[in-house]
């Protein structure tokens, strides 16, 4: 069901020769521009129009209007299952804990007497936020999205979501009705390429927004590229990862488990195993079949995630290639199941999120930690991070000298301007001193 990789032979390579000896998923955003860059620009010169007509094509629905209406989202709420209704005020509660602490506040530094820089935060203007619609229905991705930024103070948050046929055409209820506990009124039955479009160009019902932020598939992915410059993203998202680092002490059933859980989003998502134990190995790979036969979705998702090239058992000589193998992966998701697990986390410098021990699993972040689960993929856990409060901030520094600290500096900066060809540079200060330097 899952392929094996064996690096127990010579000393493991360094770089990209390492993550080309790893499993990845093919996931080639560059070729989908073709594709959503006539769409991008239809909504840009037809507006809801081309929503419209959009919503006919990709998602089989009729729709007069975009803007979901109010009593949509009022009416998805009294009906919302009690339970999933408790599930989702906790996640909010526990998710407001952890992105509260993230807030930035202002502070200045005394450069020289008389002179200072203050850096301080500003939260974007307008947002809009995309929650993924398709194979399965993504309230949590609402909540991981408004949180932080509400806590951040973005003041005007617009999100998108597919229309959905069996739903007359509104995005899944149980997305409206997380919208609305969360109080986002602003609510738009728009998917793919077409609904980020609609977030960049604006249109007759939305005004265009500064940023965008959420997971989706590679049109989404491909169409935040499109607009990189235009607007900020979060990260061009691809599918879901995880990467499990394990030793004999771990249990084969939570394992497999955790590796099963990612495995059911999508059949492109990528699990791997990592482990200096051969035996673990195989005792994960038995214990695949039975849960796997026992769970949902098998066919159409989690058998060919698990046997696609994007997922394997990685056997490594000892816990140290093990952490140079996943740090060299970058998961969007990092379960640590070892004896010295905290320790090993610690060490860990190319992840998403880290999944300390055996219990803290990855659903547990998907859900109910408190942590973000809008995180990077494909690698890019070296250089991004998941999205937190500090996405949707600015900060912009205030830079306050008086006349006596601008003529302490005044010659250094005339010598950098002129070694740099930048005479005028050098003059605009000249000018406040009569055009002499002032003595240093």
């Amino acid at each position: 069901m899952i392929s094996r990789i064996d690096l127990r032979g010579d000393a493991l390579p360094e770089g990209a020769a390492l993550r080309d000896l790893l499993p990845r998923a093919e996931f080639d955003v560059e070729a989908a521009l073709d594709k959503v860059r006539p769409i991008c620009e239809d909504v840009h010169h037809r507006g809801t129009a081309a929503l419209i007509e959009y919503a006919q094509r990709f998602d089989g629905v009729t729709l007069d209007r975009i803007r979901v209406p109010a009593e949509a989202l009022r009416k998805a709420l009294d009906d919302l299952d009690p339970a999933v209704r408790a599930a989702l005020v906790e996640s909010i509660r526990r998710a407001r804990i952890v992105h509260a602490e993230q807030r930035r506040t202002p502070h200045t530094t005394q450069v020289v007497p008389g002179g200072t820089v203050t850096e301080k935060w500003v939260p974007v203007e307008r947002v809009g936020l995309y929650a993924p619609g398709g194979r399965s229905v993504y309230p949590s991705s609402v909540v991981m999205n408004v949180v932080p930024a509400q806590e951040a103070g973005v003041e005007s948050i617009a999100l998108a979501s597919p229309p959905q046929v069996e739903f007359g055409g509104l995005p899944h209820p149980t997305i409206l009705a997380a919208c609305a506990l969360l109080g986002v009124d602003e609510v738009y039955a728009a998917g793919g390429a077409q609904a980020v479009a609609m977030f960049a160009y604006g249109t007759e019902e939305c005004a265009p927004a500064n940023m965008v932020t959420g997971p989706g598939n590679i049109w989404v992915a491909a169409a935040k590229r499109y607009f990189t410059g235009k607007i900020g993203i979060d990260t061009e998202a691809g599918p879901t990862e995880i990467a499990v680092l394990a030793d004999a002490t771990a249990d084969p059933v939570h394992v497999a488990a955790d590796l099963i859980s990612q495995a059911e989003h999508d059949p492109l998502a990528a699990a791997v195993l990592v482990t200096d134990s051969e035996e673990l190995a195989a005792a994960v790979e038995r214990e695949l079949e039975p849960q796997v036969a026992a769970t949902k979705h098998v066919e159409d998702r989690i058998r060919p995630a698990l046997a696609g090239k994007q997922s394997a058992v990685v056997l490594v000589r000892d816990l140290e290639d093990g952490l140079k193998v996943v740090d060299a992966y970058g998961a969007e998701h990092l379960e640590i199941q070892t004896a010295d697990a905290a320790a090993l986390a610690a060490r860990v410098r190319n992840a998403g999120a880290i999944f300390v021990g055996p219990w803290a699993p990855v659903s547990l972040g998907d859900y109910c930690a408190g942590s973000n689960h809008v995180l990077p993929t494909g690698g890019c856990a070296c250089h991004s991070s998941g999205l937190s409060v500090q996405s949707f901030l600015r900060g912009i520094h205030i830079v306050d000298y008086t006349r006596d600290a601008l003529a302490e500096v005044t010659h250094h900066v005339v010598t950098l301007a002129e070694a740099e060809d930048l005479p005028a540079h050098g003059a605009a200060l000249k000018a406040r001193f009569g055009w002499k330097v002032p003595d240093a």
